[in-house]
C-alpha cells in the first residue's frame, strides 16, 4: 500500500496526464482515447474522474460515468471504467484505493448502483457480485464464460426487489466493442 497516494478529482488540465496514465497501463491508445472521449461526452454526467498521485507523478485514473436503466427505474447508476494503474505502481493497492474512493464519492452524491465488467476475481473484494443475477443486464451480450464479470454492487438501500432490465452507458461506451470482455 502506497502511504503517501494523493487521489483526488482530475481537471480539464489534467487529461493529458489521465491520458498518459491511460497509454502506460494498457500499453495502447484505445483506452486513452475512450476516457478522453469519455471525459468530453455530455451523456455521461454526472461523472467522477479520480487521478492517484505519487509524489507529483500521477500513477492511477478511474472514471464513472452515469448509467440509466430500461425500463426506467427511479434510482441513480453509474458505470465504471476504465480503471488505470501504470505498471511500475500496480499490486501496491492503487487501484483499490482509486475504487474505494470513488464508491466513496459516488454514495455521497447519491449514486445507488455502480457497474463493472472487469476481473472476477478482483472487483468482488469491493463487493461488487454478478450483476444479472440481479436482474442488470449488459448494454450487449458478453460471452457465456464471462457472464459474472459484468457485475454490480448498491451503494445505498434500493427499493428493487425484482427487476429485470438493461443498463444503458453513456453515448461514447455504447458500443459492442467495449462489452466483449
Amino acid at each position: 500500500m502506497v502511504a503517501d497516494l494523493i487521489i483526488r478529482e482530475s481537471t480539464p488540465s489534467d487529461l493529458q496526464a489521465v491520458m498518459e496514465v491511460e497509454r502506460e497501463a494498457f500499453g495502447s491508445e484505445e483506452n486513452a482515447i475512450l476516457v478522453r472521449d469519455l471525459l468530453n461526452d455530455p451523456t455521461a454526467e454526472p461523472r467522477l474522474s479520480l487521478l492517484a498521485i505519487l509524489g507529483d507523478q500521477p500513477v492511477g485514473h478511474i472514471i464513472f460515468t452515469q448509467a440509466i436503466f430500461d425500463p426506467p427505474i427511479s434510482v441513480k447508476g453509474a458505470i465504471q471504467g476504465p480503471l488505470a494503474v501504470i505498471p511500475a505502481h500496480q499490486k501496491e493497492g492503487v487501484g483499490g484505493r482509486l475504487i474505494e474512493t470513488g464508491l466513496d464519492i459516488l454514495r455521497s452524491r447519491g449514486v445507488d448502483w455502480v457497474f463493472v465488467l472487469g476481473h472476477e476475481s478482483y472487483y468482488p473484494k469491493f463487493g461488487f457480485t454478478p450483476a444479472q443475477k440481479q436482474g442488470f443486464e449488459p448494454p450487449y451480450p458478453i460471452p457465456e464464460e464471462y457472464t459474472d464479470a459484468w457485475m454490480a454492487m448498491a451503494l445505498t438501500p434500493t427499493l428493487i426487489a425484482a427487476y429485470q432490465g438493461l443498463v444503458i452507458p453513456a453515448d461514447t461506451f455504447d458500443d459492442p466493442q467495449y462489452w466483449g470482455e
